[in-house]
């Protein structure tokens, strides 16, 4: 009997981390608040089991993002800027992303939304 109930539970536990990978996969949109104005920001993600890859945009351009993770809910990554790493930490929820950048001197926060345009 114990064998019959732990198969299902470990099938339904793989399943809902492979849900919250795939829900980081995709294009999410933000805004930094920066002490130098607001940035908007596009990241394109790509997950492969527990390594997230992809590119950032904002208005200076585009960026691969490096050093990527994932576990759990939670990510990581850097992207690199005219020699400068600015890493990024952040959380996946159902339907937005948090995301902390850290610029060395600060922190900026955000909130991401996936964009559903094509």
């Amino acid at each position: 009997m114990n064998g019959n109930f732990l198969k299902p539970v470990a099938l339904s536990t793989c399943f809902l981390f492979i849900s919250l990978f795939a829900n980081l996969n995709g294009k999410w949109k933000g805004v930094l608040n920066t002490p130098n104005g607001l940035i908007p920001v596009v990241y394109n993600f790509k997950i492969n089991g527990d390594t997230l890859t992809g590119t950032a945009q904002s208005q200076q351009g585009s960026v691969n993002i490096d050093s990527g993770k994932v576990e759990g809910n939670n990510f990581s990554f850097d992207v690199t800027v005219d020699g400068t790493v600015y890493p990024h930490f952040g959380k996946v929820y159902d339907d937005s992303c948090s995301l902390n950048v850290d610029f060395g001197y600060d922190t900026v926060h955000t909130t991401l939304i996936r964009d559903t345009t094509r």
